[in-house]
């Protein structure tokens, strides 16, 4: 009997102390499904343009650095990773790139979108950096809502 109203007794207290509202970092109530109470860091990586489309398929905050004009640097299928964001700033203060789509997807209807338009086109997104470090475009972010990518630019 002991044993019985021990288990009773455990599996109470793990109700009333586990968090079903989210998952909190530094807070015990959290307001989210994650909730954290402090610095955030995300993984940056840099990618040097080359001959062929450079891929990001990896971190969130990607420093691209071309080494010629227009080079391309390519965001995977939005189908595959709906809800992914990326933040792309071109490194370079005299070189342009594009940030471009694969030709399977751009055949398959996948589009760019301008956070600020409701028509979409086949690419690419020019960071034009002509003007200097403070040009609009040197920094943007992409967000893949499931079926396309939608993007804005960082910046005044």
């Amino acid at each position: 009997m002991k044993k019985i109203i021990l288990l009773v007794c455990c599996f109470v207290s793990l109700a009333m102390y586990s968090q079903t509202d989210g998952v909190g970092i530094n807070t015990t109530e959290p307001k989210s499904t994650l909730d954290i109470n402090g610095n955030l860091s995300v993984k940056h990586i840099t990618l040097t343009g080359s001959g062929t489309p450079t891929l990001i398929s990896d971190g969130v905050y990607i420093s691209i650095n071309p080494t010629a004009n227009d080079q391309d640097f390519e965001l995977p299928d939005p189908r595959e990773f709906p809800g992914r964001i990326y933040v792309i700033r071109n490194v370079n203060d005299t070189l342009d790139a594009d940030v471009t789509m694969d030709a399977t997807t751009i055949s398959d209807g996948v589009l760019f979108f301008a956070g600020d338009s409701s028509t979409g086109f086949s690419g690419p997104v020019n960071m034009d950096t002509n003007v200097g470090g403070g040009h609009r475009n040197k920094t943007l972010i992409f967000i893949s809502d499931g079926s396309n990518w939608t993007y804005g630019h960082l910046g005044f």
